[in-house]
């Protein structure tokens, strides 16, 4: 039985280290998505059985793709492969090229992804009932995977009401890209779909993101957290959870970071503070602090949503997410390496002493 499937695109994401994309002559390889890394993240460190519903065209890159979830744990088998025309004329795999930024220079990233195999996805290519049917006990899925074409917000809907059928909680993190909404609507397009699926959503993740007018409208300080996160529960009113990460940047290797969520069971909640957390690679943390909510909502004997949420629960969740989102952001690429253990010590106030 798989604990929790996620809906994405996986890329190709090279990394020039220490250097720029337009000066390299190296690159490091990894795999990346944002979606795929909450299942991967809650496999690896976490221990879950996930799985990941995704398209790649098949040649040797959509291959290595594949090499990179397997070592990752993660179950390829709803991998959708879609036939290779030789240049990717009908379906090609993403590549992200990504630097980490340093000091005053930020991270940058420089997506080429359009007319991906996962991308040409359209309602009624997967059986969701057959995937759900299996035990499936949660189901994530986000804005990135929404934005990426015309059709990939049908089949989102499409896969969380089958999940909601089936009684397959539900995760939705809104993750807005202005790059994938460009020529297509905006910002105002991805607030469409936005609403149209986090109303299926029993867990919002980066629930900010449904707050002010429009994505990326306004940014909230810390003291309108509370209020921004009760706005966001207006915009998804079937949801019992809604987390989001805290950050602060006064340059790229130093964050302050933190979380807080809300439920109408427990009102607000605050996560741990992380004041200068030193940052090697800050992509990929927000798909971390998810994994670890996920995972401590899942935790115990009784697992929620099996019985009432409490404050008790919600805080360690939100310990497990801040945590494994700051060990995320201590080594190079969008996935983790952090172990249950390191995040668990952090959880409980552990240092970076040497471990012999």
């Amino acid at each position: 039985m798989i604990d929790v499937v996620a809906l994405g695109e996986v890329m190709l994401r090279l990394d020039p280290g220490e250097g720029r994309i337009r000066t390299t002559r190296t690159f490091q390889v990894w795999e990346g998505g944002g979606e795929y890394n909450v299942v991967r993240g809650l496999r690896r460190c976490f221990g879950r059985r996930t799985a990941i519903v995704t398209a790649l065209a098949d040649n040797a890159v959509g291959r290595l793709v594949e090499d990179l979830i397997l070592q990752g744990g993660v179950d390829p088998s709803l991998i959708r492969w879609a036939a290779d025309d030789g240049i990717g004329r009908t379906a090609r795999n993403g590549l992200n090229f990504v630097e980490r930024g340093y000091g005053i220079r930020g991270a940058l990233g420089v997506s080429d992804r359009a007319h991906t195999a996962v991308s040409r996805l359209r309602e009624g290519d997967v059986d969701w009932d057959t995937v759900f049917a299996a035990g499936v006990r949660w189901f994530h899925t986000g804005g990135i995977f929404a934005g990426l074409s015309d059709t990939t917000v049908g089949v989102a809907d499409e896969a969380m009401a089958a999940a909601r059928r089936h009684g397959v909680t539900v995760s939705y993190d809104p993750n807005y890209r202005p790059s994938l909404w460009a020529g297509r609507g905006g910002a105002d397009a991805a607030r469409a779909a936005d609403l149209r699926l986090a109303r299926h959503a029993d867990v919002v993740v980066g629930a900010l993101g449904l707050s002010g007018a429009r994505p990326g409208d306004v940014r909230v300080r810390a003291d309108e957290v509370p209020d921004a996160l009760a706005e966001a529960a207006d915009r998804a009113p079937a949801a019992s959870v809604l987390a989001t990460t805290l950050r602060e940047v006064p340059s790229a290797g130093v964050n302050d970071w933190s979380s807080a969520a809300w439920s109408p069971d427990t009102g607000f909640v605050v996560g741990p503070r992380m004041p200068g957390l030193h940052v090697l690679d800050r992509i990929g943390s927000g798909d971390g602090f998810a994994a670890g909510l996920i995972h401590g909502l899942l935790d115990g004997d009784t697992p929620w949503p099996a019985e009432p949420l409490t404050a008790v629960r919600l805080e360690r969740a939100l310990a497990y997410g801040t945590a494994h989102g700051a060990l995320t952001m201590t080594t190079p690429g969008d996935v983790s390496m952090a172990t249950l253990g390191e995040v668990e010590a952090l959880m409980a106030g552990g240092s970076a002493a040497v471990r012999r």
